[in-house]
C-alpha cells in the first residue's frame, strides 16, 4: 500500500475490521516514514464478467463505476459509507450469482435501482432519472406516482 501523503510503500497496520457482510476487511494503517494515518479496504476479486452495454459493445465489468453511481445518487442524503459498501458488495455477488457469461448493463442498473429503492427513495429517484432518461416532466411524475404507491 502506498502511503497517499509521501507516496511511501512502508506501511503497518493498527487495526483490521471486516464489514457487516464479512466480505470486506478495512485496515487502517500507519505510514512508517510520515507516520499519516490512512484506510483500506480489501475485498475478494472474482473472475470478472464482460459487461454488455445497449449500445451491443462490451466492456469489462468494473465494481467502482457500480459505487460511483451509487455515491453520485446519494449525494448529500444521509446514506453512510459502509452501507454504501454494503449496498454495492450486495449488487455485485447477486449479479455473480445470477449471470455466467455476460452482465447485461440493465441488470446492474435494475439491481442499483432495486438496493436505492430500499435505503432512499430520492437517491432512487434520481438515477432512475438519468438511467430511464426520461425525457417529459409527466414521466418523472409517473415514477414518483409508482414509488409512493408502491406498485413496482
Amino acid at each position: 500500500m502506498q502511503c497517499p501523503r509521501c507516496s511511501s510503500v512502508r506501511s503497518k497496520v493498527v487495526d483490521s475490521r471486516t464489514s457487516k457482510d464479512n466480505r470486506t476487511i478495512k485496515r487502517r494503517r500507519e505510514c512508517l516514514d510520515c507516520a499519516h494515518r490512512y484506510t483500506t479496504v480489501e475485498s475478494i476479486l472474482g473472475e470478472d464478467l464482460p459487461v454488455r452495454k445497449r449500445d451491443g459493445t462490451s466492456q469489462e465489468f468494473d465494481r467502482e463505476k457500480i459505487k460511483f453511481s451509487i455515491l453520485k445518487a446519494v449525494e448529500k442524503r444521509s446514506v453512510d459509507a459502509e452501507q454504501l459498501e454494503l449496498m454495492v458488495n450486495q449488487i455485485v455477488e447477486n449479479l455473480r450469482q445470477e449471470y455466467v457469461l455476460e452482465i447485461p448493463s440493465e441488470a446492474i442498473a435494475e439491481k442499483i435501482m432495486g438496493q436505492l429503492k430500499k435505503v432512499d427513495k430520492v437517491a432512487y429517484v434520481r438515477f432512475a432519472s438519468i438511467y430511464k432518461d426520461f425525457t417529459k416532466l409527466e414521466e418523472l411524475e409517473a415514477e414518483i406516482a409508482h414509488l409512493r404507491s408502491g406498485t413496482f
